[in-house]
């Protein structure tokens, strides 16, 4: 795992509620080194260092070092997350909890103790069914404990009868100085310094609950959508993956050259030469081969010229171009627009 990372939903989120409670839009940007822009788009991600600066940011400037449990309690994880909606769309909890394993590092890509790379387990230990979070390292960054935690037991409250009743709440970190609105937030007995982070359900029969109106196909072009954003995120990770990121806005200058992708990735040359070789690839293959996926784009959209594909791809010489893409294909690039 490279940089660990976050949906924009949630830092837009958080922003907005710590800007509500007093803090300065211009600060939190400043302090945690997002830019607002950043934001807009919920399913962009952010580093994940970035988040905890900027919760950080909001507790001091928004005097409010209870910030992470008002987070979970005021933002359902529909508003934030795709992965909420593909939730809300299956047929049983049961489900939607397999699809929130499948899609979780979505929200927040975070390691996880399960041999099966599950974040959420649900285990059934002397007549208690416990709901554990296994997240690494939570006493790191105990935020994201209090609000996921704030976020499930307001969920539990909402949902009917007493079949996603909660009835402890578990949490591996000391008692912070704000442990009072704990007991306001879950309504429930809190433990801190536990051996685990983990809800104490009154049974599991909130498993087999149906959802009201499933729509299979509503799944499914849910489900379409966060493969595709899961793909983009696995392939960030990699070194090739984030190159080809880097090298998009700047392919069109002609310029894009190892010395300004090292350093924009913050490493010395010999470094990212190093990281490739490992992933069987090179600095010059991946622009190349780069150069050529979105020519090929350009081409089959017939929005623009082949003079046009040329300078977007960075051939500030059109003659250039045109070996370059007989090279890639075997066919001039005027005839690939004709035939696609």
């Amino acid at each position: 795992m490279l940089e660990p990372t976050i949906s924009a939903g949630f830092a837009r989120a958080l922003m907005e509620l710590a800007v509500r409670k007093g803090a300065s839009r211009k600060l939190l940007a400043a302090r945690s080194r997002i830019d607002p822009a950043e934001v807009e788009d919920d399913d962009n991600r952010i580093a994940l260092a970035k988040y905890i600066a900027l919760m950080r940011a909001g507790q001091e400037l928004g005097k409010d070092p209870a910030l992470a449990l008002h987070f979970g309690e005021a933002f359902d994880m529909s508003e934030l997350s795709i992965v909420a909606l593909i939730g809300q769309t299956c047929q049983t909890v049961s489900e939607a909890m397999e699809q929130l394993n499948r899609f979780g590092r979505l929200m927040i890509d975070v390691e996880v103790d399960d041999a099966a790379g599950r974040r959420l387990v649900l285990t059934r230990e002397n007549g208690k069914v416990w709901l554990i979070d296994t997240r690494k390292n939570p006493n790191a960054y105990p935020e994201i404990t209090e609000s996921t935690f704030a976020r499930m037991a307001s969920a539990s409250r909402r949902a009917p009868g007493q079949m996603l009743k909660v009835r402890e709440i578990h949490v591996t970190h000391p008692a912070p100085s704000y442990s009072a609105e704990y007991d306001r937030v879950f309504q429930v007995p809190v433990h801190f310094s536990s051996t685990r982070n983990a809800l104490l359900m009154n049974n599991d029969s909130f498993m087999t609950l149906k959802a009201p109106n499933p729509s299979r196909y509503v799944f499914g072009v849910l489900s379409e959508r966060a493969e595709a954003l899961l793909k983009a995120l696995e392939n960030s990770e990699t070194t090739r993956g984030r190159v080809e990121s880097l090298l998009m806005p700047i392919l069109h200058t002609g310029g894009a050259n190892m010395d300004i992708v090292a350093g924009k990735m913050g490493l010395s040359r010999p470094t990212l030469f190093r990281k490739l070789k490992t992933e069987g690839t090179s600095f010059e293959k991946v622009h190349d081969e780069l150069r050529h996926k979105m020519a090929i784009g350009y081409l089959g959209g017939k929005k623009v010229s082949v003079n046009e594909t040329a300078y977007l791809v960075g051939f500030s010489d059109p003659t250039a171009f045109s070996r370059a893409f007989k090279r890639w294909t075997g066919t001039s690039p005027r005839t690939a627009r004709v035939k696609d």
